[in-house]
């Protein structure tokens, strides 16, 4: 055990000092799975290398990725999302915070369209940090929002990391998405309070209030929003109705989009280009740091890191609130160096059998790790949504990590309430299913 904590901490530290030097975080991830396998493992580094720079981005599902942001850069370069903010202006004007409650929203809505934390990260940020930052509003507590609320595109259903832990623990797949709608929910409302909070001990940091408006002008404003809603309904239902794969609602979106922004009569052939060159330099940067991750997860599964920590744990033979406490910090100790679903895949085999014997719901454990992915997600150094927003603003993955920290602690808060009160994440599959297994 001794010997694979070493194994890890010089792998961390290589990291570590690799992004500090400033070498490309895809690169980082890659030169540390390369150190990982030739020092520490007998097996073929170059080899492991092609096979998970291939299989990473050799997916079906992700192929939604570039088309959602494509959708979120259409939005942007053709003024719709101006539209879409004049249209909630009127309706947030007394919500302290005001227009910031807009990445917490669209988040909440997007995430449960593409199902993908960094597909929800990159969309909103494109559409949302422009149009708060031209209208004043303060950059750090938007970047903050936008890292951990990303992150709402993997709690609220459909999810693919949801899906995965269904397939790991043999639990119903429908069961996990109807629990993860109350927590989704519960964290929106969390994050949004925060947000209120803040806005009212710093009211000198949110621009003023517009002019109070009638009724008849909220309802004519609120004009504005009706092309994007429908788009973003029309998406929500197709996928919910079952009628098409979250790949082809992406595909929807783009199309829908473009329809929009040429019936507006604000898409030319110069902001087509834009659009188009501006997701695919996003979408590049996504897709080559998934594939560094990749292949350091194949490192990690060859060095049996991830495994040993969950043995580790399970010797200890802990309290069922002992081992919750004792896993969360594992999984936050995971989170530094693995993406989601590999946290999961690789610790499954053994943290699954003590948790049934600990007694606890497997659905509501799967959207117990489902949150404790989320703070991976914003955790440095490997905090897959710092890393998207890093090269979207160009503002260092620490400065975005410690914007990010309030709304950590609001991950955290949720984690606390679902353990304490579990019914928050079962009573909806039990409403809806029957309370049988």
């Amino acid at each position: 055990m001794i010997d694979t904590l070493l194994m890890g901490a010089l792998l961390l530290g290589i990291m570590l000092l690799l992004l500090a030097g400033g070498v490309w975080i895809a690169m980082t991830l890659a030169i540390v799975g390369w150190v990982g396998q030739a020092f520490f493992t007998n097996t073929l580094p170059a080899k492991n290398l092609f096979s998970s720079f291939w299989e990473s981005n050799a997916s079906w599902e992700l192929a939604a990725l570039p088309l959602f942001i494509w959708m979120g850069e259409i939005l942007f370069r053709t003024k719709l999302s101006e539209e879409m903010f004049e249209g909630l202006r009127p309706w947030l004007n007394r919500v302290p915070g005001r227009l910031m409650h807009t990445t917490i929203i669209g988040c909440g809505v997007f995430g449960s369209v593409s199902g993908s934390s960094a597909a929800t990260c990159a969309t909103i940020a494109k559409v949302a940090l422009p149009e708060l930052k031209r209208r004043g509003y303060d950059e750090k507590l938007a970047i903050g929002s936008l890292a951990t609320a990303g992150t709402l595109g993997i709690l609220i259903p459909p999810s693919i990391t949801m899906v995965v832990y269904a397939v790991a623990a043999d639990a119903s797949i429908i069961r996990i998405f109807l629990a993860g709608f109350l927590p989704g929910f519960l964290l929106m409302l969390l994050f949004s309070g925060y947000i209120a909070w803040w806005s009212l001990r710093n009211p000198h940091k949110v621009p003023p209030a517009d002019a109070p408006t009638t009724f008849k002008e909220k309802i004519r404003l609120s004009g504005n929003l009706i092309p994007c809603a429908l788009l973003i309904v029309f998406i929500v239902w197709v996928l919910v109705a079952g009628w098409a794969t979250a790949t082809e609602c992406a595909a929807f979106g783009v199309l829908g989009s473009l329809g929009i922004a040429a019936w507006g009569k604000s898409l030319s052939w110069q902001n087509f280009k834009d659009a188009l060159m501006g997701a695919t330099r996003t979408s590049c940067m996504i897709m080559f740091i998934l594939a560094g991750a990749a292949f350091l997860t194949k490192t990690m599964a060859f060095t049996g890191i991830p495994r040993e920590l969950a043995e580790w744990v399970d010797g200890m033979h802990l309290s069922p609130y002992a081992l919750i406490g004792a896993l969360v910090v594992v999984y936050l100790i995971l989170g530094t160096a693995l993406d989601g679903i590999s946290m999961i895949v690789l610790t499954s085999a053994v943290v699954l059998p003590m948790i049934q014997k600990a007694g606890f719901d497997l659905i509501w454990f799967g959207i117990f790790i489902v949150l404790l992915v989320e703070i991976a997600e914003v955790t440095p150094p490997v905090g897959f949504n710092l890393f998207v927003l890093q090269n979207m603003t160009g503002k260092d993955s620490n400065v975005i990590a410690k914007a990010a920290i309030p709304f950590f602690f609001c991950l955290v808060v949720c984690i606390a309430l679902i353990t304490v009160f579990p019914s928050i994440v079962t009573i909806l599959p039990d409403v809806v299913m029957g309370a049988e297994k």
